[in-house]
């Protein structure tokens, strides 16, 4: 079978997004506290956060103003300040690629495969993640939920990836970490799905057949395993 693109997740496949969204939100509290946050309690308020979050999306740009409102403290642009800074001071400090990703995206380019990135999310989000791990430049196309208008694992994502790589789905990978978006999209998209054991998701299971990986990975440089399987 000869394999023409590989489509990659960003989140816990470039760069340990569990390790970055835990500090930014921990030391974004601490900042805050500092600023006048009426709490001494730290895991408290991160875990009231981590509701707001759920509830609203990660996406939503208020998340500290809500934080505020659940401990009744009138709207203090202070404190909500402290806290932006002090997530995206920590932002820029982890947000860096796992060491294997440099050297492996090089060689997959060297050896004439065509790279994409499949995301949910906004674009302008996705593009900065790509743009500060510094690996930008490597992929040939990116694809976001917001631009298309649909989430893996809906089909379409995956579709319009090929179509701008001019790729039959035969002729692609799909490498992600979780089994419910990236792998079982990419099965119904008729991809080749890999799965990286890697992030909050790495110990779940299939619960159905649709959600099962061709291949598992626990290192991106074992993706040279699979080709050289699938050739």
């Amino acid at each position: 079978m000869k394999i023409k693109s590989i489509l990659l997740d960003i989140d816990n496949v470039l760069y340990d997004s569990v390790k970055l969204t835990e500090a930014t939100r921990r030391n974004a509290i601490i900042s805050m506290i500092e600023a006048g946050l009426p709490i001494k309690d730290v895991e408290q308020a991160y875990q009231m956060l981590l509701e707001i979050v759920k509830g609203y999306g990660s996406n939503y740009p208020y998340h500290f103003d809500r934080l505020l409102e659940k401990f009744g403290v009138k709207w203090n642009p202070h404190i909500i300040a402290a806290g932006v800074v002090a997530y995206d001071d920590t932002k820029h400090a982890y947000l860096k690629p796992y060491p294997e990703v440099i050297p492996t995206l090089l060689k997959l380019k060297a050896m004439g495969y065509k790279l994409g990135i499949i995301s949910d999310g906004r674009a302008v989000k996705q593009w900065d993640k790509l743009i500060r791990l510094g690996v930008q430049h490597f992929f040939d196309v990116v694809v976001t939920s917001e631009e298309v208008g649909v989430e893996k694992p809906d089909s379409r994502i995956f579709e319009a990836a090929l179509e701008a790589l001019n790729c039959r789905s035969e002729e692609c990978l799909m490498i992600g970490d979780r089994l419910t978006k990236d792998i079982a999209g990419a099965n119904k998209a008729g991809v080749i799905s890999v799965r990286v054991l890697k992030g909050r998701y790495a110990n779940e299971k299939p619960v159905n057949p649709s959600m099962k990986p061709k291949f598992e990975i626990k290192n991106l440089t074992e993706i040279f395993d699979v080709l050289a399987k699938l050739s």
